[in-house]
């Protein structure tokens, strides 16, 4: 498993060398407080996202450690059974609320160290919560403090947004998706050496319920240090470019955001070649008089991002329903197989266990499959796949696992090809959805819009198994809904498929004129 989680890792690292051949960008004044000033600009971006992997990793080891013992900690503690539901939604709602808050702090300093820092306080301040367990409320107030942490993801996809090239986008976001799903599936194996744990700490009492939580709390401490000493605050990629000469780069090396001066700066509009041609000849006046340099300062990200009205625009809201969808139905299935394999199958701790490692080779099989297909193929055309896949899955379930029939071993393989169907679409719906989000919404507003994001997506986790959870005897009804919505998001996908692209001119009403 540890071989398998550094593959990973490296697998992130793969694409940080810099994107243009040709002479380097000058050499950038170190931030003060710098570890490591005068360290080669290219080993940053390696020992960054390098990092970047290990708070994904982390991330999963700690869902994976958590999960398995909440609900008899909680016994133990008293609560009833509906405190199981809102300590798993806690976590999730404090992601929900803390991520544009995060994001949009990156997008006004351009920064995300201190955001990674400070999130991962909330998670070393909420894990240690969790292990002193005095009672149900303080539990359950972890979950909530830890949670506030998660937020800070929409901090890093900004800065992978910000520092990698929108055609090697989906490849970096499969690895970072690929490292937390790492993290799933080693979790389980510290719990092997956890459930062992039977001493006193001073006056504090380590068993097998508490010491998820104080094994947690260690882990992001290191990881705090490691952040400190492994993490930089990365130029934008096309800051890094700018002093070289255009002659040498292509059309594939521009970016999606320009800085050059003129009227749309303020806005990081993308300029075509006529109109940089236009304004580069000193005989011809621009179409426009430049806006007053006044403005561009005084006007921020979040007014800028509002101004622009991203999220009503057609393909913003496709992405934002697939991601939705996906992940409501992802953790309504998880809710689902539980109860399902005891009731049909009869399995018990081990044989889910098994059937988790096996889902998680699955899983990450599959983002390193949509790594390699990503760099061959448009983001859309890898959305579209994925969403063909996840249908035919959901199509499968309902006929066949609604109410399993015939000999045990003819259940088994429709439960198996069911699961195995919908992990395989899984890998090929996140990544696309994330990169193509990135491509059509401002890199200069990306923190607070990844922030949204991810919102979106808790969201969808928070009520994926509130309606699975109260649905596992009515399974035509819960597989239905999920069937609909599905068709839904996939009738959107190819009605605004011609959307669903880069943006490579985007052209404002009031520049002809228009309001």
């Amino acid at each position: 498993m540890k071989v398998g989680a550094s593959i990973t890792v490296a697998a992130l690292s793969g694409h940080i060398s810099p994107r243009v051949k040709g002479s380097a960008a000058p050499p950038r004044p170190s931030p003060p407080g710098d570890a490591a000033p005068n360290m080669d600009p290219a080993r940053r971006k390696e020992l960054t996202f390098i990092t970047v992997g290990l708070v994904f990793l982390l991330s999963g080891v700690e869902y994976a450690v958590i999960l398995p013992t909440v609900w008899r900690y909680l016994q133990t503690l008293g609560a009833a059974p509906y405190f199981l539901g809102l300590g798993l939604s806690a976590f999730s709602l404090s992601g929900v609320l803390s991520g544009p808050l995060f994001g949009h702090w990156s997008d006004r300093t351009r920064t995300t160290k201190n955001a990674v820092l400070l999130a991962n306080v909330f998670e070393i301040v909420g894990n240690f919560m969790y292990f002193l367990g005095f009672s149900k409320w303080l539990l359950l107030s972890s979950r909530l403090v830890a949670g506030v942490g998660a937020g800070a993801g929409s901090s890093i996809f900004s800065l992978l947004t910000w520092s990698t090239a929108p055609e090697d986008r989906a490849t970096v976001f499969a690895a970072v998706m690929a490292c937390r799903q790492a993290g799933l599936l080693i979790g389980p194996a510290f719990n092997i050496f956890l459930r062992t744990c039977d001493f006193q700490l001073g006056p504090f009492l380590v068993n097998k319920y508490t010491s998820p939580g104080l094994f947690m709390c260690a882990m992001w401490v290191l990881l705090q240090i490691v952040v400190f000493f492994m993490y930089w605050d990365l130029p934008p990629l096309d800051l890094g470019s700018q002093d070289m000469d255009m002659g040498e780069v292509g059309d594939e090396e521009k970016t999606l955001v320009a800085h050059e001066e003129g009227p749309d700066s303020c806005y990081g509009t993308v300029i075509s070649n006529e109109q940089q041609e236009v304004q580069a000849l000193p005989s011809t006046p621009p179409l426009l008089p430049p806006s007053p340099p006044a403005e561009c300062e005084k006007s921020n990200a979040f007014q800028d991002f509002r101004a622009r009205k991203e999220f009503l625009r057609e393909e913003v809201l496709v992405l934002l329903t697939a991601q939705f969808i996906t992940l409501f139905n992802q953790t309504a299935l998880e809710t689902m197989v539980t109860p399902l394999t005891q009731n049909y199958f009869g399995f018990g701790e081990l044989e889910n266990s098994l059937m988790y490692c096996l889902c998680g080779v699955e899983v990450i099989a599959g983002f390193f499959l949509v790594r390699w297909l990503s760099r061959r193929v448009a983001d859309r055309v890898v959305l579209a796949v994925g969403l063909a896949i996840c249908s035919v899955a959901c199509a499968w379930c309902l006929i066949f696992l609604s109410n399993p029939k015939g000999a045990f071993a003819w259940r088994l393989a429709q439960f198996v090809i069911g699961v195995f169907l919908q992990l395989l679409g899984l890998p090929f719906v996140a990544v696309s959805q994330v990169s193509l989000f990135s491509k059509v919404t401002s890199e200069k507003t990306q923190g607070f819009s990844q922030g949204v994001r991810r919102s979106v997506g808790g969201l969808a986790t928070i009520l994926g198994p509130l309606w699975a959870g109260g649905l596992t005897g009515h399974l035509h009804l819960m597989l239905g809904l999920m069937m609909v919505l599905l068709a839904m998001v996939s009738v959107m996908t190819v009605l605004s498929y011609d959307r669903l692209v880069e943006p490579r001119v985007v052209q404002h009403a009031d520049n002809f004129g228009g309001d």
